[in-house]
């Protein structure tokens, strides 16, 4: 059997449902592969799950799109690149408590906003405060990663970004009202996240097993789809324990609505990304004379 790693892009949730059906009804070892999923909680975040690919602790990663454009453009390159997006509809979102009485992002200006200290995060929450008349006057703290959400139930944060399919769902469960701002919205042309990231290196050397490992995921994804009730008995087995009593079965349910047609589970579309690309160049987020093919590609899938 061959052996691979994964480091997801924060603690078991709705949006790992595919590794986990694939791990739980054996569609990784009906194809040969032992799978190793590892949970950013074993080190609070201490390491990024594309820092563990590009030290070689694990073969793949969970990360935005972005990062892959951070690991191609920083000091000393590393050729990660994106193997699959899971889903083929934005699913996050910049939020703030209906109880603060901030109905637009220019409302926003003079607030505090959680960030997770990604390398384009703030300056596109600023970007998208502007593009709705605001000036982007924004406090960026920066709590433990597995804490911002935290911050934001608790009032010590007016916003942050979330995906509407797991801690909106909290929200709802502790009768928290938000009010959501999708950057699509507001002039951002938003890529993919989280995408399955690797380095061309072992894609070079791997291609077959990877080819394996997406076909099973898939797989895991579809099923899910399917079987909403179950899927949420195996997650609530994984998930962190405050998480246990979510209503997983409406997070799976909303996950698996932007999954896209099976035949083309995982592609990324050129056009698109390369939009999202230009954007950011347009903004002087990026200044590198970046290629958008460089970042992706679709032909494991």
């Amino acid at each position: 059997m061959t052996s691979l790693k994964i480091a997801l892009d924060w603690t078991p949730n709705a949006n790992h449902i595919g590794f986990f059906i694939a791990q739980e009804l054996g569609y990784y070892t009906d194809v040969n592969l032992n799978i190793e999923i590892l949970d950013p909680n074993a080190d609070n975040y201490k390491t990024t799950p594309a820092k563990k690919v590009e030290l070689g602790r694990v073969d793949m990663a969970l990360c935005p799109l972005e990062s892959v454009m951070s690991y191609q453009t920083k000091h000393k390159p590393f050729n990660l690149i994106a193997i699959a997006a899971l889903f083929q509809e934005d699913l996050s979102a910049i939020v703030c408590k209906k109880s603060k009485g901030i109905s637009s992002p220019k409302e926003l200006d003079h607030t505090t906003y959680a960030s997770y200290d990604a390398r384009y995060e703030d300056a596109i929450v600023r970007q998208m405060i502007k593009n709705d008349g605001g000036k982007g006057i924004l406090e960026c703290v920066y709590p433990d990663k597995l804490k911002i959400w935290e911050a934001m139930e608790k009032g010590i944060v007016e916003s942050t970004w979330i995906f509407t399919n797991w801690e909106a769902v909290q929200a709802q469960q502790n009768n928290i009202e938000l009010e959501y701002f999708k950057l699509k919205d507001y002039g951002i042309p938003y890529s993919y996240s989280p995408v399955i990231a690797c380095s061309q290196t072992f894609v070079k050397s791997n291609s077959e097993a990877l080819q394996s490992f997406l076909k099973a995921t898939k797989e895991g994804f579809y099923y899910a789809q399917e079987h909403p009730e179950r899927s949420a008995d195996v997650l609530r087995k994984l998930v962190p324990e405050k998480d246990q009593n979510m209503d997983l079965k409406t997070a799976i349910e909303l996950t698996c609505a932007v999954l896209g047609d099976k035949e083309q589970w995982g592609k990324m579309n050129p056009d698109g990304i390369k939009t999202f690309l230009q954007w950011l160049q347009d903004q002087k987020l990026e200044k590198h004379h970046l290629n958008s093919s460089t970042l992706f590609t679709n032909d494991l899938l």
